[in-house]
């Protein structure tokens, strides 16, 4: 939900659209510095989740931050930007803060991985308290990013030296378009023992539900209402009967109105698929 306003906005949103989690920006998401939060913004905004039904609620941060860059200041600007929005996130009492890994430039997939799991290390070292996880997103794939292979998502938690601060979100768009097809009960069962055996689903702890504009493995990011898209119903018929994801928060990160009207929809959409 937008945090036009001020965040304690969102949470009204969020009632009003009937949600029963949420994910929000701590600031504005193309910005690399945002105003801080006011005393009154934070209390309002913790007084107000404390009012609410929601179950969870977590953020995203912004999509300038790039942990894996090969350009040092771009990287150092990420760090500190990133360290900027596990406080504010902090202050807000979120549980997760959702990032992107990151995009290599050009150096490679290990080089990336290496360079990803150096910055959480300095982002936990300089935030020693925060009690917000960090959360590594799944990518599409799309140009050099690292993350669109579950073994990507490992590597990472195996080289940083604190791996209990770091969990997964993983989004249907991008497991679709980085190559796993579960249309199907067996392809679906397939990912996610290949996750379990490879990263581990206590490690799940954030899904965006989303369909996609893109075709199977084309690795491109383009979200789509829920079954107007290439994965279409069953995908996510499996997904919400799956009773080891039943308390995974599921984000809806699909395309928005100047209404609540679609996010209702998309809501409606994929609560009747629950034992459908």
């Amino acid at each position: 939900m937008s945090i036009a306003g001020g965040t304690p906005n969102a949470i009204d949103r969020a009632r009003r659209a009937g949600c029963s989690v949420l994910q929000i920006f701590v600031k504005n998401n193309n910005q690399w510095k945002g105003k801080p939060l006011s005393e009154e913004e934070v209390q309002v905004f913790r007084a107000n989740r404390a009012a609410s039904d929601l179950a969870d609620v977590v953020a995203h941060t912004c999509y300038l931050i790039n942990l894996a860059s090969p350009e040092a200041e771009l990287r150092r600007q990420s760090i500190d930007t990133f360290l900027d929005e596990l406080r504010r996130a902090t202050l807000l009492g979120l549980s997760h803060l959702i990032v992107h890994p990151g995009s290599h430039r050009g150096d490679g997939e290990s080089v990336g991985v290496r360079r990803i799991a150096e910055a959480l290390d300095e982002i936990h070292d300089r935030n020693a308290e925060t009690k917000v996880t960090t959360a590594l997103e799944g990518t599409a794939g799309q140009g050099t990013s690292v993350g669109y292979r579950f073994e990507h998502l490992r590597d990472i938690l195996g080289a940083c030296r604190e791996p209990d601060r770091v969990a997964i979100c993983l989004d249907t768009c991008h497991l679709f378009t980085s190559g796993h097809d579960f249309r199907d009960p067996e392809g679906y069962d397939r990912m996610i023992e290949a996750f379990d055996r490879t990263v581990g689903l206590p490690k799940l702890r954030v899904l965006h539900c989303n369909d996609t504009k893109r075709e199977l493995g084309s690795r491109v990011d383009r979200h789509e209402h829920i079954g107007k898209g290439h994965i279409g119903m069953d995908g996510f018929r499996w997904l919400m009967n799956d009773p080891r994801l039943a308390r995974v928060p599921k984000i809806l990160e699909t395309p928005k109105g100047v209404t609540l009207r679609l996010d209702k929809r998309n809501l409606r959409v994929l609560r009747g698929l629950v034992d459908a």
